[in-house]
């Protein structure tokens, strides 16, 4: 016994994790798949702060964005088609210690799993959401998803969609005690990995919103704003998205933006000549539900039992 657990200090010790420590299975989108640069800034991420690897979840639902566990060398759930909030917040209320990310897409979170959606964003949990939108069903090859635009054709619409899509950001937006709001891009590798980060390190649920390219079945939809950056609108203050005032350059357009204005920030969220870039919403003094769910963890059975049978007695005739 002696023996083991002197080996169990030698693994506990400090350690510096290489980015290959966070590296999981070879990713197998497609070539040029904008879920690629998103699964790099987060290995980054998690090797610039050291996150341990032991002490990381990936979360996920079902379809292309959620293969993201897979390729992450942390612990990781792949759950059932838009579960993933509800699984994040169940293991997030037993065990406040962890890193957690949830990866989910427009159709995961925006369709089927859009109740858990609206209540994982009023619960304001300390979760990282990343929606990775490229507004169509990729995996089950090409049907219509609630971020799909009006006009454009799939399987499930091969005369072109009738609806206008839905709005993630204006949605979350509207969304009791919602906390942090933002939106970036996958082919601006600096400004995604600073949202990310900004996100993560933010205390509450961050929702992220990253307009990812899915070249086999809508290369086209951003193709126009990759090449011409002046499509996006870069918000920028003090308490944004800090980007190198050099790439600022890269935004033709550029906005000052208080992120404390949630009136302001639901109005740019709808705008519809360019494509807000930075953090819309941010609120650091919104209720936390885990602070409530986390309560008597430290506890031990004893404990629970006695302040049970404490509360029982009170219903005794």
């Amino acid at each position: 016994m002696q023996g083991l657990h002197k080996e169990w200090e030698a693994e506990a010790a400090p350690r510096t994790c290489a980015i290959e420590d966070y590296q999981g299975a070879a990713a197998r989108w497609c070539p040029g798949c904008g879920d690629h640069a998103v699964l790099n800034a987060v290995q980054r991420l998690a090797r610039d702060k050291q996150l341990p690897p032991e002490k990381t979840v990936c979360v996920s639902g079902i379809g292309c964005s959620s293969r993201f566990p897979h390729y992450m060398a942390t612990y990781g759930f792949h759950g059932l088609h838009g579960r993933a909030f509800p699984v994040a917040c169940g293991v997030r209320s037993r065990r406040p210690d962890l890193h957690m990310f949830v990866v989910t897409g427009d159709g995961d979170c925006c369709a089927i799993g859009t109740a858990h959606w609206i209540h994982t964003i009023r619960y304001n949990m300390d979760l990282t959401i990343l929606l990775l939108d490229n507004n169509i069903y990729g995996l089950t090859k090409n049907q219509t998803s609630p971020t799909t635009r009006t006009g454009e054709k799939s399987n499930t619409h091969p005369r072109g969609n009738v609806l206008p899509p839905l709005n993630p950001l204006s949605v979350t937006l509207g969304v009791t005690n919602a906390s942090f709001v933002a939106q970036t891009v996958d082919w601006n590798p600096p400004h995604l990995y600073n949202t990310i980060r900004a996100a993560y390190e933010h205390k509450g649920t961050s929702f992220v919103r990253i307009l990812q390219r899915c070249p086999h079945f809508t290369s086209h939809i951003f193709a126009e704003a990759q090449s011409d950056m002046s499509q996006c609108l870069l918000l920028l203050d003090d308490n944004g998205i800090p980007l190198d005032p050099a790439l600022q350059r890269l935004f033709p357009n550029r906005a000052a933006h208080n992120p404390h204005d949630l009136a302001n920030a639901r109005a740019v969220a709808t705008r519809e000549d360019v494509y807000p870039v930075g953090l819309l919403y941010r609120d650091e003094n919104a209720a936390r539900y885990d602070r409530q769910t986390s309560q008597g963890l430290g506890r031990s059975q004893a404990e629970k039992i006695a302040a049970t049978e404490k509360w029982l007695s009170k219903y005794e005739i």
